[in-house]
């Protein structure tokens, strides 16, 4: 088994789309989302599009895919990106049989390198909902640390919930 992160292209968007807006509405919410405040593909798309165009120090958002044997099974992507200085962190392993099998863990390891040399940063947060045990039991393997536990609604795609602060410092 080969496993590889590479440059998100925009070959890859209708997949990271298509995770989101094909998954069952259970699984969103598991993981923090709600399903009525995600976007149109036609709405996604254009986001997505529009920021690729902006030099790496103006990006908004970037992403990686996550490869097996040269097939996307996932991403990580930034948001919140303040260039030479910080940027918080998602992960999706998209294909259940891909998971509880050390791939999150690499794939986590592997976009965290490529995240700190692109844009610089000092320190890389993650917050998933503190009720989705997956990233919580991951993020510190891959040496992230615990900050706090707070309620709020981490982005336009979540509803209000708990969520837990990593951090990984350079």
């Amino acid at each position: 088994m080969k496993r590889s992160i590479r440059e998100f292209e925009a070959r890859d968007i209708d997949l990271m789309i298509n995770y989101f807006l094909n998954a069952d509405h259970e699984f969103l919410r598991g993981m923090g989302v709600e399903p009525s405040k995600l976007p149109n593909s036609d709405k996604w798309r254009q986001i997505l599009l529009e920021d690729f165009e902006r030099p790496v120090e103006h990006r908004r958002l970037y992403y990686v895919i996550w490869e097996i044997d040269d097939t996307p099974v996932g991403h990580s992507n930034l948001n919140k990106i303040i260039y030479g200085q910080e940027a918080f962190m998602h992960l999706h392993l998209w294909q259940p049989e891909k998971r509880r099998s050390g791939n999150g863990t690499y794939f986590i390891n592997e976009s965290i390198s490529c995240y700190f040399t692109k844009f610089h940063l000092q320190n890389l947060f993650c917050e998933p909902y503190a009720l989705n045990p997956a990233p919580n039991i991951t993020l510190p393997k891959a040496g992230f640390e615990l900050v706090k536990t707070y309620e709020t609604t981490p982005g336009f795609i979540n509803f209000n919930q708990t969520v837990n602060r990593w951090i990984l410092t350079k």
